[in-house]
């Protein structure tokens, strides 16, 4: 009996530890969510943080905006061509990046690099008893130290959306008229009374920010409860990726469920 009582313990104690886990991961984002007008009101941290996961972010989001406009480009061409409708490359290549593509793979490049870093440097802060030397001196490692970042990323994940979208439809632009042929007047007025600004743009931007908060929030969370060790921080920083990544696509198909059918 001592083998199914063992079994079954174990099974208790990792559901215990889990549901542990969520309510802990809970009580963090409804105070950082609380801690939103205060971070505000010290925007010179807000702005340092933006500075640090947008700017520094920028190249990857705009050569892979860049590119994504390409392909997209090159693929809309020759399935429209098959239609005869080849003068709606340009509302494709919108609607394509607007609605999915540039929230999605923006959210994706930003988990990699913002999400990592943020997890890596709130980590080591944990492990060199940075934390714990603020707690000592009675100041809030949650309103002075993840507050901040999590305000900055929830701000500059949009900005990179709509960069990523602009550049995306620059790259399409690029293939479309200049190396295939479209007429460029086609090009443009097909993209300017297809697009909805509400209903397609409103939603990417609804989608941004909804996966900044998720990103950002994962990467400040894995890193506060990391391990103060160097192999813990490791860890910490590729559950980020991993975690960051599925909640995205995830939540991706949720918001697309419940925009689109309303």
């Amino acid at each position: 009996m001592s083998g199914p009582v063992e079994l079954l313990a174990r099974l208790g104690a990792s559901v215990r530890g889990g549901l542990a886990d969520i309510g802990d991961a809970a009580r963090l984002l409804l105070r950082l969510l609380a801690l939103v007008p205060a971070a505000l009101a010290r925007f010179r941290l807000v702005a340092d943080q933006i500075h640090f996961l947008g700017n520094h972010s920028l190249a990857i989001i705009g050569v892979s905006g860049l590119f994504v406009g390409f392909v997209l480009g090159l693929q809309g061409y020759y399935t429209l061509q098959r239609y005869g409708s080849s003068e709606a490359l340009g509302l494709l290549v919108a609607l394509s990046l607007v609605r999915e593509l540039g929230p999605v793979v923006t959210a994706l490049l930003f988990a990699g690099r913002a999400g990592t870093a943020l997890t890596a440097e709130i980590g080591l802060m944990k492990s060199g008893e940075q934390l714990a030397a603020m707690e000592m001196m009675a100041v809030d490692p949650v309103r002075r130290v993840l507050a901040p970042r999590f305000v900055g990323g929830l701000i500059a994940m949009p900005l990179l959306a709509a960069v990523f979208s602009a550049v995306g439809v620059i790259g399409g632009w690029v293939v479309g008229v200049l190396l295939i042929g479209v007429d460029a007047g086609a090009f443009w007025s097909q993209m300017q009374g297809g697009v909805d600004v509400f209903k397609d743009v409103g939603n990417g931007v609804i989608k941004s920010i909804v996966f900044g908060l998720t990103v950002t929030f994962v990467a400040l969370r894995q890193g506060y409860a990391c391990r103060p060790t160097p192999e813990g921080v490791a860890r910490a920083t590729t559950r980020t990726v991993v975690m960051a990544s599925l909640a995205v696509l995830g939540l991706d198909f949720v918001l697309t469920a419940l925009m689109f059918s309303i």
